[in-house]
């Protein structure tokens, strides 16, 4: 019975350390988005239908597209150049604000 514990202990420590936190500052990001804003919208609503909506996406879909987009994983023209300067940080706070708009 001790080894069942003592897995059931393992897996519960490896899931719990595998739970990322993005805890990104919503205001900065407000404060960084200003380039974003020309084509996803100052309320991250697109005026136009080619540049996706931005606001309310899960605040972890956004950190993994940026960092995508900057690591040239995920090609767009327009976008790798744009996340290429972001920091960790720039990224989680772009993706807090974006992820807190309605």
């Amino acid at each position: 019975m001790k080894p069942q514990i003592l897995a059931i202990a393992a897996a519960v420590t490896l899931a719990a350390s595998a739970n990322v936190s993005f805890a990104g500052d919503a205001a900065a990001g407000k404060a960084k988005a200003a380039t974003c804003n020309a084509c996803h919208g100052a309320n991250g609503i697109s005026a136009a239908p080619i540049y996706p909506n931005l606001a309310g996406q899960k605040e972890a879909y956004l950190v993994k597209q940026l960092k995508a987009f900057k690591d040239g994983t995920r090609k767009d023209p327009v976008m790798n150049p744009m996340a290429m300067p972001l920091t960790d940080d720039d990224i989680a706070n772009l993706a807090a604000h974006f992820s807190g708009l309605k």
